[in-house]
């Protein structure tokens, strides 16, 4: 069956997906418009089911903090490829993303699930929405947020209490290059601080000390091994290496309320 140009054209408007996807999605349903969209959509989903164990190392993190500094909005959409991440349809995508969550909140982001489905079917590779935040802030909170550039694949909103903005940004900073898996060490799991310690004691150095300084070795240890890696306030602040972040922000009278970190591909 010949299909007219122009319904392949229309159904490519409509869709946008392929000249040749279109075509076959008409040839295959009679000519038959709306069954062709249909049938193009189960194609995209089954296209998005397939391809959805593999990795989304590529992408983009972006946010948007409202004028009045009183709302603060961060998505991260991964794809495959970084040729895919500057494609013009991808980061339309992406920015509906990031419109949605800020109008609505993360759970928006169920909303455009079929959407996210037909443009891994048009574009051929895994897209996931890695992560989403959004932060309201009330009297004396501040906002801010950093992406890094040029690649755009690690991000991090940050809430405060009694910071400049450029004070908030700075800590967004440092979190987005020393990525804090704890905001203090009361967020630490006790299981996890057990581990930790049970290796440090059965560490040959350690061993060989008497027996009665080994407690205060180990807890040394966990402290400059450990915390100092993983703990917000215990980390080297990247803005003065002699202070840690702790140190600094009490100078400066600043809480860290919240945040949010998102690094593709890490």
């Amino acid at each position: 069956m010949s299909v007219p140009a122009s319904l392949v054209k229309e159904l490519r408007e409509q869709t946008g997906a392929g000249m040749m996807d279109c075509k076959r999605a008409l040839e295959e349903t009679g000519s038959d418009l709306e069954a062709a969209r249909r049938l193009l959509r189960e194609r995209g989903m089954a296209q998005a089911a397939k391809r959805a164990g593999r990795a989304t190392s590529e992408g983009l993190v972006g946010y948007r903090i409202a004028p009045d500094g009183r709302l603060g909005t961060m998505v991260a959409v991964g794809c495959e490829t970084e040729p895919v991440s500057r494609n013009d349809e991808f980061q339309t995508f992406a920015q509906r993303v990031l419109e949605a969550v800020e109008a609505e909140g993360p759970d928006a982001v169920s909303a455009l699930e079929v959407e996210r489905q037909e443009l891994v079917g048009k574009i051929s590779e895994n897209i996931v929405v890695v992560g989403a935040a959004r932060y309201d802030a009330q009297d004396g909170e501040v906002l801010a947020a950093y992406v890094h550039p040029p690649a755009n694949k690690i991000g991090v909103l940050v809430k405060t209490r009694g910071a400049t903005a450029e004070a908030a940004r700075q800590l967004a900073m440092h979190i987005a290059f020393a990525g804090p898996r704890f905001l203090d060490r009361t967020k630490i799991p006790d299981e996890e601080i057990a581990t930790e310690r049970a290796i440090y004691e059965k560490q040959p150095d350690v061993q060989a000390k008497p027996e009665h300084v080994r407690p205060k070795i180990v807890e040394g240890m966990l402290a400059k091994r450990f915390f100092a890696e993983h703990v917000l306030g215990d980390q080297q602040w990247i803005h003065e290496p002699g202070k840690t972040v702790g140190q600094a922000l009490e100078e400066q009278g600043v809480e860290v309320l919240a945040y949010d970190r998102y690094a593709l591909g890490r």
